[in-house]
């Protein structure tokens, strides 16, 4: 590939490409809030609105103003969203809707504790970067419910029978330790520390499986393994995304050990998550290899990707893995060919059939918005000038 650096290369992709796309064509002038549904002619196609996605699209412009440049068109676009969360993303004792209609009427109940989570990511950076109260009332009172919620994710709306078979799930503690960094002083210090210190050893200690060398989606409450469908299942993205939550957790904290393992655990579901016929990394596995639950399980998502790269980047800087320039460097070149739209710019592309090619002409949806490529450009970009490359 033929440019002069990596640090230029995102940071021209970001700044130049994604950021614009999402100031141009998502903003709802008439109601606030974000559209996250746009097609690859950059065209809504959908007005709902999703909570989680609302919120995303808050943090990332909140953080774009506060660590790159005081730009009053990204705090706008980070207010405009905000607002519109404040008084419509939940039901004024802060449970918060899965989605919305386009005028800030519900639509999908709070079933889904991750609105929670990225609602309070969104408005703690608006707390930093505002010091409003209003932000650090919905912090608090978010967490409580986060709290309450969290051996019952799905609270009342949960499908499975009773006690059938309880299974604990990997996202919530891959979650939640990075949200309560991001939380920054808004958490006491020793409540912080506590809550990312054992979220971090259940991480290791619990969902790691070091005897097939990977991180289970799903495990039984005592940390066992199920054979079970759900308790097979591997997700290599999420494994990958919480390796450098762990590694910047381990840097601030400074824990070596949590670095060294990270980047031993990161190089395994990599080997793993890799498809060695026709590349990239799969969205879903079985880990004892059998047929995988989800239909999709092939898939190649930008996310999965861009998390990678992350993650194997900062490998290498912390530790000098030659193993993880190189997964970097394979990954990178495959990301940067097959997500990118390289006839019109602005965001990415999200899914891709196994052999690369696109398989929805979407730039946004329900499960897509302003999120994950502008933060994986913003990492990289930084990881790459600390390195100068």
């Amino acid at each position: 590939m033929n440019f002069t650096s990596f640090s230029a290369l995102y940071l021209k992709e970001l700044t130049h490409e994604v950021i614009p796309f999402w100031e141009k064509y998502s903003i709802d002038h008439k109601y606030g809030g974000f559209f996250t549904c746009i097609d690859s002619n950059h065209r809504v196609y959908d007005t709902d609105k999703f909570v989680w996605l609302q919120a995303r699209q808050v943090w990332t412009f909140a953080t774009m103003y506060d660590q790159f440049e005081k730009n009053e068109s990204w705090l706008k676009m980070a207010q405009l969203g905000s607002d519109f969360l404040v008084k419509y993303g939940h039901d004024g004792a802060y449970n918060w809707f899965f989605s919305l209609k386009r005028d800030g009427q519900p639509l999908v109940m709070p079933y889904n504790i991750f609105s929670y989570t990225f609602a309070c990511m969104a408005m703690g950076k608006m707390h930093q970067i505002t010091g409003e109260e209003k932000y650090k009332t919905a912090v608090d009172q978010t967490l409580k419910k986060i709290t309450q919620r969290m051996v019952k994710p799905k609270d009342r709306w949960d499908k499975s029978y009773p006690d059938a078979r309880p299974l604990k799930n990997f996202a919530l503690p891959m979650i939640l330790c990075n949200l309560y960094n991001e939380l920054g002083d808004l958490v006491p210090e020793e409540e912080k520390k506590q809550c990312i210190y054992s979220y971090v050893n259940e991480i290791f200690d619990l969902f790691w499986d070091d005897k097939r060398g990977v991180i289970l989606e799903n495990i039984s409450p005592d940390g066992g393994f199920s054979d079970s469908f759900d308790g097979r299942l591997v997700n290599p993205g999420h494994g990958l995304e919480a390796m450098w939550f762990i590694m910047e957790l381990g840097v601030q904290f400074d824990r070596k050990n949590w670095i060294e393992r990270s980047v031993e655990m990161a190089l395994s579901i990599v080997e793993k998550g890799w498809d060695k016929e026709q590349e990239g990394i799969f969205y879903f596995l079985d880990a004892e290899g059998h047929p995988p639950q989800k239909l999709e399980w092939d898939q190649k998502l930008w996310w999965v990707h861009l998390e990678a790269m992350i993650c194997l980047l900062k490998g290498y800087e912390l530790t000098a893995s030659k193993a993880c320039w190189d997964w970097f460097e394979t990954i990178h070149r495959y990301t940067w060919q097959h997500f990118r739209d390289i006839k019109r710019g602005g965001e990415w592309y999200g899914y891709l059939n196994r052999s690369g090619e696109q398989l929805l002409n979407l730039k946004g949806g329900k499960w897509k918005g302003c999120f994950h490529v502008p933060r994986a450009l913003s990492q990289l970009y930084k990881i790459s000038e600390r390195l100068k490359i």
